[in-house]
């Protein structure tokens, strides 16, 4: 009796609901339509895969499929959200020691993410590291809300900036990356966003070649393996979803030429990172060949193969800055002398000290070359920045050009020691 009436119960509730819909065809559609997105929801999305490469200082493109269809960006954000607070930094509406405050909304965004606390705060200088190196969502939210008020407004104005530097076929939802199926992109427009954070914050794209970034009691390590095994890679950063796969962009510079790459839809970071490699080293032959050696190309510097090493010297040769001189007479230790401009804890800060220095000079010879050097002291690693190559007496004069302008410098000996702690005036 029971197992019956229940049968009943059931059977006269359905057949309710079906009258129902049959006297409203309108239902029908929805019902239908709603349950076409349930099961599009529970499919695994589908990552569009794309690529590109191009010369940062022309823009002549070597590569390109599937360059202009829109994808999810992932992390790939992270470059606009951080183009955003560089240019907050310049204009004075933040400041690196400011003490952001974490929202309840940034304390529960998803995973890559610091786990800061509802009512912590979190520097300015803070955030850059963990945008950068780490990711973290969370870090995102934070300095969204400090620069726009809420995550979405500041989305909108990520958008509108995009916009504004090229990038036609961008639109950002928020500013980690996380899902959102609005939030798209393309190679080419991160291309663009690429080589727009190099010309315009060339001293703040030293972040992206950061190996580690430490805060509270952990140290994170950067996810762009390709920093400490690809020759001339300085930058720039990683994304993941699972609606995107494994994305990057991807500078590096050698013998005076850059080159950004940008790719899409990787299955693994592993494969990502190789297939990269592979289309920039195809494209270098092509890239050298039209290059004219411009001194764009030096900012920032390049990495070598392993940073970080103790008991190598780089030696890069500048871009041509004045006329060339004759060296033919110039014999033993004469052209041995060098200046140094500081002493960093990233090699590519050193790298890009010493090839801004360099820029600035009128008297720097055509032999000049920069000079990295590590020194290891009480567990910390330094990588002194120089350029070398020039006769004692231009060195001091390089110095005191320096000096003048309100930059340190000391004058290193042909023994690679600085002797002087200031180039006598």
């Amino acid at each position: 009796m029971g197992m019956c009436s229940g049968f009943g119960n059931g059977w006269l509730a359905r057949r309710k609901a079906r009258a129902g819909l049959l006297r409203h065809p309108s239902r029908i559609m929805a019902a239908g339509l709603f349950a076409a997105a349930a099961m599009l929801a529970t499919q695994p999305a589908q990552a569009g895969y794309a690529s590109f490469v191009m010369d940062a200082q022309s823009g002549e493109v070597f590569h390109a499929r599937n360059a202009d269809t829109r994808n999810f960006p992932a992390s790939l954000t992270k470059i606009m959200t951080l183009f955003m607070v560089f240019e907050a930094l310049e204009t004075g509406r933040l400041k690196l020691d400011q003490a952001l405050p974490v929202s309840r909304r940034a304390a529960g965004q998803a995973p890559s993410k610091l786990g800061l606390l509802v009512g912590q705060t979190i520097s300015v200088r803070e955030a850059i590291g963990a945008l950068s190196v780490k990711s973290a969502n969370d870090v995102a939210t934070v300095v969204a809300e400090a620069i726009g008020g809420t995550e979405i407004k500041f989305a909108q104005m990520m958008t509108r900036r995009a916009r504004e530097i090229g990038m036609h076929r961008t639109t950002f939802k928020n500013a980690s990356g996380l899902p959102n199926r609005g939030q798209l992109s393309t190679a080419r427009d991160m291309a663009v966003l690429g080589k727009a954070m190099l010309v315009r914050f060339p001293n703040q794209y030293a972040h992206f070649s950061d190996l580690t970034f430490a805060y509270g009691k952990r140290t994170y390590s950067n996810h762009n393996k390709l920093l400490k095994t690809y020759e001339g890679m300085d930058g720039i950063k990683t994304g993941y979803i699972r609606a995107s796969g494994f994305n990057l962009v991807a500078s590096a510079e050698r013998n005076g030429v850059r080159l950004i790459g940008v790719v899409f839809g990787g299955k693994t970071g592993k494969s990502r990172d190789t297939h990269m490699a592979s289309l920039l080293n195809r494209s270098w032959g092509r890239a050298q060949s039209n290059s004219t050696n411009s001194t764009f190309a030096a900012l920032p510097l390049s990495k070598p193969a392993i940073p970080g090493q103790a008991d190598t010297t780089a030696q890069l040769p500048l871009a041509p800055v004045s006329a060339p001189v004759n060296t033919a007479s110039r014999t033993g230790n004469m052209l041995e002398w060098g200046v140094q401009v500081g002493a960093f804890k990233g090699y590519s800060r050193a790298h890009l000290a010493a090839g801004q220095a360099a820029q600035r000079l009128r008297g720097l010879p055509a032999t000049a070359t920069i000079e990295i050097l590590p020194l290891n002291s009480k567990g910390t690693t330094l990588f002194r920045a120089r350029i070398v190559g020039m006769e004692q007496d231009i060195a001091r004069n390089i110095c005191r050009e320096l000096q003048s302008s309100g930059s340190a410098c000391a004058m290193v000996k042909p023994n690679g020691n600085i002797q002087l702690a200031q180039a006598h005036r």
